[in-house]
């Protein structure tokens, strides 16, 4: 069936610019996102201490990094996959595509349930195969319009939320008696209703129009060929942007994974429901960030402001850092504002940089190849972070690796986004990137 030409498709096509259209786009992707994070991070809200012992050379990984790492290795080798695959998708194809990678995912988490510890780490391997290209997929609805901004940002605010919701949704589920083991698949299942309804509210999106295609370019798959002219051709900024976002995402998923451990040395242990207020807050923050940008109509500006706000964001992180401990900070308002910074820093990356690149430099792209590119290498440095923790600084706590990751991440990528900046600012300067960006 070709949602995009449905009774509601239609319905909604001449709102294309409407506050109606926006809420309706939001809330579907934001949903359909949320309700993703039901089937991939549940078992992080487990501890598994004491229940496995890890055999061979793995002695020195805990058995919650080594089912950590698993995932990941998936989720990555997704990216890369994902670099062909989500350029190259038709845009009929992504509904279907989102439900088929769901319901792998969810049967990974019941082989997982099943099969003895700790080779069911491999199953957690298979669960994030399908599940990395999810993004790309929800995205593929939103990019290329006159409000992908605000799209965006709602699209961007389900995944700063949703993991500590998801985490809170899990404890309840293991406070009702289901096994840390059979608690990925029993979250899985609250989410999976809800996931087929908002997935269908998302497929019934109209694609941008004639006026969304003026101003932003037309979006079109990209084959091998178009996807090497476009990097290389902005080498320089692309290398700086992807080589920074390694250590974003290798912080952004400690800060994640671990936020169970890191709360409770923080003296929260006993309440699981700052898991999802504290994301809350950052999640508002980045979303009047993100909104200001839809008001700025110069593609170029919108680049430049977009790059003030990242290298503030990480420069927020290091900052915060060293307030708290100074003692200047208290905990709670400390782990807010780098997650604040944080994600100022990261969630551009899904929803607005490339996009606005992509205009401003008049490019007929898409803005999925540049995300899975990025992401790709970015989870990456997420295992590579995990494993560099447990063999070679095991005797800090999480807490005490996490602070000491905070300073590296706000050194080396505030320089790196200042490269990025001046990069693309000499370059839209000379090839005139504004709101009506001329297709060569």
């Amino acid at each position: 069936m070709d949602f995009q030409n449905s009774r509601l498709a239609r319905w909604l096509a001449p709102r294309a610019n409407s506050f109606i259209f926006s809420a309706y786009a939001i809330i579907a992707a934001f949903s359909t996102y949320l309700s993703m994070y039901g089937f991939r991070k549940p078992y992080t809200a487990g501890t598994f201490d004491g229940l496995v012992d890890l055999p061979g050379p793995l002695p020195e990984l805990s058995y919650k990094s080594v089912l950590i790492i698993s995932q990941v290795l998936g989720y990555m080798t997704s990216k890369f996959v994902g670099i062909k695959i989500i350029s190259e998708m038709d845009a009929k194809w992504r509904a279907w595509a989102i439900l088929i990678c769901i319901g792998v995912a969810w049967g990974a988490l019941a082989l997982f349930a099943v099969t003895p510890a700790p080779y069911n780490a491999f199953w957690l391997f298979v669960n994030g195969l399908p599940l990395g290209m999810i993004w790309g997929l929800v995205f593929g609805f939103l990019e290329g319009r006159r409000v992908t901004e605000a799209l965006g940002a709602g699209l961007s605010a389900s995944y700063i939320v949703a993991s500590g919701f998801v985490k809170t949704v899990a404890r309840w589920v293991m406070d009702a008696g289901v096994s840390e083991f059979w608690m990925p698949f029993a979250t899985g299942a609250v989410f999976a209703v809800p996931m087929l309804f908002f997935v269908f509210l998302l497929a019934n999106l109209p694609p941008p129009n004639e006026e969304d295609e003026r101003l932003r370019t037309k979006r079109v798959p990209m084959d091998g060929k178009a996807r090497k002219t476009f990097f290389m051709r902005y080498f320089t900024g692309l290398t700086a942007l992807t080589g920074l976002y390694i250590l974003l995402t290798a912080f952004r998923g400690f800060r994640d994974d671990f936020a169970v451990e890191i709360w409770t040395e923080l003296g929260y242990g006993e309440k699981p429901t700052i898991l999802t207020t504290a994301e809350l807050w950052v999640a508002f923050g980045v979303m009047i960030a993100l909104g200001f940008l839809m008001t700025i109509k110069d593609n170029r500006k919108a680049l430049i402001t977009v790059h003030v706000l990242m290298l503030a964001g990480t420069a927020m992180v290091g900052g915060a850092t060293l307030l708290f401990q100074a003692g200047a900070l208290g905990p709670q308002v400390w782990m807010i504002t780098v997650g604040l910074g944080l994600y100022l820093a990261y969630v551009p990356y899904g929803c607005v940089l490339f996009d606005r690149l992509i205009a401003a430099m008049g490019s007929v792209a898409n803005a999925g190849f540049m995300i899975y590119v990025t992401d790709a290498f970015g989870y990456l440095g997420n295992v590579g972070l995990l494993i560099w923790k447990d063999m070679g600084f095991a005797k800090l706590s999480w807490l005490e690796f996490f602070t000491g990751f905070a300073y590296v991440t706000a050194a080396v990528c505030t320089a790196l986004f200042a490269v990025s900046l001046m990069y693309f600012e000499r370059l839209t300067r000379r090839t005139g990137g504004g709101s009506t960006p001329a297709v060569p």
